[in-house]
């Protein structure tokens, strides 16, 4: 019995310690995000926000199209986020915005914010 949870407590640390190592591979590399996230919408309205605060602008956000995540000393996100640029027409442009979130010190800056090609 005792070899045996020997055993069971070899594998179990195993499996912890390879969980950790994938963890941590992942701190500084870009992981695909889900672009109906609510946090992400919601950091993309932001991105939004602050560029029409920057700009003098007055786009209208409408979605995230893509985006990724890297994890930092807090977290990068790169979006693609398409706004309508505030006319009766409603002309779809896109936008590609780098946010800096900190949630722990809630915190959150606009790194760029630039127009791309859809």
């Amino acid at each position: 019995m005792a070899r045996e949870s020997g055993s069971l407590l070899f594998v179990f640390l195993a499996i912890l310690l390879a969980s950790a190592l994938n963890e941590a591979s992942n701190v500084g590399g870009w992981q695909p995000i889900n672009p109906k996230d609510p946090q992400v919408v919601d950091i993309a309205n932001f991105a939004v926000t602050e560029h029409n605060k920057e700009a003098g602008s007055a786009l209208v956000f409408q979605d995230v199209v893509k985006g990724q995540k890297q994890v930092v000393a807090g977290i990068n996100y790169q979006l693609v986020i398409a706004a309508g640029d505030g006319t009766p027409a409603g002309v779809r442009l896109y936008y590609q915005a780098i946010v800096w979130e900190q949630a722990s010190q809630k915190s959150r800056k606009l790194l760029s914010f630039q127009q791309i090609r859809g």
